[in-house]
């Protein structure tokens, strides 16, 4: 396998991503194609897609070998599932798939997107188009991770962002609810994650998420 490029996005750490790709519709990334890939002949006519699927390595996942099992958030965090029956990225092979909206094509080849559901610096094996006819399947069975999550209020107590985009995206991420679903029951807790360039502290009582600080991340 070949890294073709990097994905940047507004996650600069794992807590806080969303689990699924599509999820938070305003968190913008950007796929930068190394050297070797920048030639504007292998993505021609990609323009014409309004979604891409990327191939992409959990690079901050660990090395976790041989685990068949693992605890699926959306089951609480207690029941097991194979591997293979989840998204999870302790995996035989560190590999994720992920579909994204693709915004627009950069006149340096970078690809801009929307929805995205990984780290910043994420290396990137290869990108596909999403081809509605045959990826869509409105019919499907999705077991155990059926229907749509819920979300929570957000609220701020402290000053909001400025940057309309970045206010978005911060609320978007925490109203659903990033925390480890073994502690979503620890409402005193305050917990701290990095968002679009914005350093934040917060905490969830009676299911309403609440910004206790927020400051520009040092860079």
């Amino acid at each position: 396998m070949k890294r073709i490029g990097v994905v940047e996005t507004c996650y600069p750490e794992k807590f806080g991503i969303p689990r699924q790709p599509g999820l938070v519709k305003s968190a913008r990334g950007k796929v930068v194609f190394d050297e070797t890939f920048k030639n504007p002949d292998m993505i021609r006519g990609l323009e014409g897609f309004s979604h891409i699927w990327l191939v992409f390595v959990f690079h901050e996942a660990g090395e976790k070998p041989g685990r068949a099992m693992v605890r699926p958030p959306r089951l609480g965090g207690n029941e097991r599932r194979g591997v293979f029956a989840t998204r999870a990225p302790y995996r035989p092979n560190s590999i994720g798939l992920s579909v994204v909206e693709l915004e627009s094509v950069g006149e340096d080849g970078s690809l801009y997107l929307k929805g995205v559901d990984l780290v910043d610096g994420t290396p990137l094996l290869d990108v596909k188009p999403y081809i509605p006819f045959c990826d869509a399947v409105p019919d499907a069975r999705g077991g155990f991770v059926s229907g749509v999550p819920e979300t929570m209020e957000v609220i701020w107590g402290c000053e909001q962002p400025e940057d309309p985009e970045a206010l978005e995206v911060i609320e978007e991420s925490l109203a659903y609810d990033p925390r480890p679903a073994y502690k979503r029951d620890e409402e005193e807790r305050e917990y701290g994650c990095a968002i679009a360039g914005y350093e934040l502290r917060w905490q969830v009582r009676a299911g309403i998420a609440t910004v206790l600080k927020c400051h520009p991340q040092q860079k």
